[in-house]
């Protein structure tokens, strides 16, 4: 048997492999989906998103561009310099986004559907414990 972090870690790259490929197939990367994710809950400027997502402005500026020219968001100068900017989500956005989540629903259920209700409480528990364990050294 793998030691806990090894195999939470294996794990993790697996997650991280199936995902990959979801968000792929509507031409996103994950980080441009959890942006679309962002901007899809109502996080419409750059300094909410910089605050939400916790990424710095020049990372996220050209994350937010990227989403632009794939005309998953579209944005609007306001203001009356017209500096800053909003974005809102594309038919085409909510489309890809509805996809994925709807891809990762059943990549969920796949993966827990022999799992009973009180194994997958327990695991999250344990996650939640190690989690924060790790948080505080």
């Amino acid at each position: 048997m793998k030691d806990i972090l090894v195999a939470l870690n294996s794990a993790a790259k697996n997650h991280r492999t199936q995902l990959f490929s979801i968000t792929k197939a509507t031409g996103l990367t994950i980080s441009e989906w959890k942006l679309l994710t962002q901007v899809i809950a109502g996080n419409t400027t750059q300094e909410v998103l910089s605050e939400t997502t916790k990424l710095d402005i020049s990372t996220l500026s050209r994350q937010l561009k990227r989403l632009v020219e794939k005309q998953m968001i579209e944005k609007t100068a306001v203001g009356k310099d017209k500096r800053q900017l909003i974005y809102k989500v594309t038919d085409k956005g909510v489309k890809a986004s509805e996809y994925v989540q709807t891809e990762i629903d059943q990549l969920t259920e796949r993966v827990f559907n022999h799992w009973t209700d009180e194994e997958k409480n327990l695991l999250k528990i344990l996650i939640n414990r190690l989690e924060k364990s790790l948080g505080r050294i």
